[in-house]
């Protein structure tokens, strides 16, 4: 389970802020977090406002080649097997992600595909209307460590009680 905090609608012409990941098992105890240097000079102040940085933060930020290498490197430490990339908003989270991957290190871990949390929950549930976001026990802070962690729990809980046919 992936969160991105950016400081912008689209990557390259704006840059990842931090994300957070996290192996999506009963424990939930293995989260990797990355805080990265803009790329862009472009950004915009109610992104990052969101995000609880100032600019000035963000520019001492961790060099975004590093965190992505060390991402990979994570990635291969603790998931076995294809790896399954799912987010609240996986268009824009994978977005981030799957361009950062390329453009840093050549490859994304994750291949070519991404699943959205809210879309498996509408399918179960057969609505469209209907959101999974009272599943979560962490609490949304915009940090993208408790964000992954309560959309974690969302997909746990549809697996134990709503019968989600899903290996983890």
């Amino acid at each position: 389970m992936v969160d991105v905090e950016s400081d912008g609608p689209i990557p390259g012409d704006y840059s990842m802020v931090s994300f957070g990941a996290i192996v999506v098992e009963p424990e939930l105890n293995r989260s990797f977090y990355g805080q990265l240097k803009p790329i862009s000079a472009k950004w915009i102040p109610e992104a990052l406002k969101v995000c609880g940085f100032s600019r000035d933060e963000t520019m001492a930020f961790d060099d975004p080649m590093e965190v992505m290498e060390k991402f990979a490197t994570w990635l291969k430490e603790n998931c076995k097997g294809r790896m399954f990339f799912i987010s609240d908003n996986n268009g824009f989270d994978w977005g981030y992600i799957n361009w950062y991957f390329h453009h840093f290190t050549g490859e994304n871990p994750f291949g070519f595909s991404s699943q959205n949390l809210g879309s498996l929950y509408k399918g179960l549930v057969k609505d469209t209307f209907k959101t999974f976001k009272h599943l979560r026990k962490t609490r949304h802070t915009h940090h993208p460590v408790d964000d992954a962690r309560g959309n974690a729990e969302a997909l746990l809980h549809m697996k134990r009680e709503m019968d989600l046919k899903i290996k983890l």
